[in-house]
């Protein structure tokens, strides 16, 4: 009974084939066929490939929400250097309630304004990564996947000693403010504190010392990740009067990125800048320095790094392997249809008339003739 069962079962599946076999000796092969199999199965390998490594490479996903978190603290990291000497200038920063931020994690290195030859490149080699960012936004998802992988974005220390003097300030380091909007500025004289309001002495100070041309190596917003480029990167302003007010306006955005390769909470920023030369006289008022007055975006953007899943990609190599087999197989069978319709129209290739060799009743019979009975007889 049971083997009775097992036939009547494998009888059934055998009725549900969907493949059916065909024997070898009712296939006919063409020469035509095997070209076009040939052309089927390179397709078929090189686009094989092509979709390995579009399973391989991964894109950015840009979400957005409202930024709930108000209360911690915002990081701003500075690498400036001041074309002035360290005791005549002053770093701090004042926020939209009239709070002064202490600037202890600020430095101040007396160094050399002009680079060597070795940071000329560097920082022309960056001024051109800025420029391609700035036509080409989508290189900003390559350095999004190269992070912790690219060259650093810091200035490379000066090699050798040089005996010109230290006629310039590198202030640099890092502060947390409070995330509302604010005011970071590098004037004349040092900042003071006093409970009316805020100040730097420079009464000391001559005039012609004035001199607030400079360079930005560094100013990002929030946790530092290496080999991101940001907007003010390598930024260098150069005046000759001594009344110059340099502007930075920045709206900065909080931002969460995950990748394979680091998960942080950092913060984007987009700038505009402006400067001008104050004159009292002709109504262009303020103060000479540098200003950066920042403020935050309510709204929240998260990066996060996607890749293929592994059932997607099996599902287009399957389309990509079946379509082409298709397609080269309706084409191939069109073709040859049109061949025929063609070779019987014209008279063509299997479709030609052969021809008939009819005998030639001139040309004598050589055959030997048939015995009568006669001949028999005798």
């Amino acid at each position: 009974m049971r083997r009775l069962y097992r036939k009547k079962a494998l009888s059934l599946v055998k009725e549900l084939d969907a493949f059916p076999k065909v024997p070898e000796s009712y296939v006919e092969t063409t020469a035509t066929g095997g070209t076009v199999s040939l052309i089927a199965f390179t397709a078929m390998a090189l686009l094989a490939f092509f979709e390995f490594f579009v399973y391989r490479d991964t894109w950015m996903k840009y979400e957005y929400e409202v930024d709930k978190d108000f209360s911690s603290k915002l990081r701003i990291n500075i690498d400036i250097t001041v074309a002035m000497k360290c005791q005549h200038v002053g770093a701090d920063i004042l926020d939209l309630a009239e709070t002064m931020i202490t600037s202890n994690g600020i430095q101040y290195e007396p160094v050399i304004f002009e680079l060597t030859p070795q940071q000329k490149l560097w920082h022309r080699t960056l001024l051109l990564i800025q420029n391609r960012l700035r036509e080409e936004h989508s290189l900003q998802e390559v350095l999004y996947k190269s992070v912790l992988k690219g060259a650093p974005t810091a200035l490379p220390p000066r090699e050798g000693t040089d005996s010109e003097p230290l006629s310039a300030c590198r202030i640099h380091g890092h502060v947390y403010v409070n995330k509302v909007a604010g005011n970071f500025h590098i004037t004349v004289g040092k900042p003071i504190h006093h409970p009316r309001g805020h100040a730097h002495i420079a009464a000391l100070i001559s005039h012609d010392t004035y001199n607030f041309s400079h360079r930005i190596d560094h100013v990002s917003f929030g946790e530092e990740i290496p080999g991101i480029i940001n907007p003010l990167d390598g930024t260098e302003k150069i005046t000759s009067n001594h009344n110059e007010m340099f502007q930075y306006f920045i709206t900065v955005v909080p931002t969460k990125l995950h990748t394979s390769k680091v998960s942080a909470d950092t913060h984007q920023f987009s700038v505009t800048e402006r400067e001008r030369v104050i004159n009292h006289a002709a109504g262009s008022h303020g103060v000479s320095g540098i200003f950066m007055k920042y403020d935050t975006s309510s709204l929240m953007v998260t990066v996060s790094e996607q890749h293929m899943p592994l059932w997607q990609f099996l599902v287009r190599l399957c389309g990509i392997i079946g379509g082409i087999f298709s397609t080269t197989g309706m084409i191939h069978g069109f073709v040859g249809f049109c061949f025929d319709i063609v070779c019987c129209r014209f008279k063509l290739g299997p479709y030609k008339p052969r021809e008939v060799v009819l005998p030639d009743p001139h040309v004598n019979n050589c055959a030997a003739p048939l015995l009568t009975d006669n001949h028999v007889q005798e």
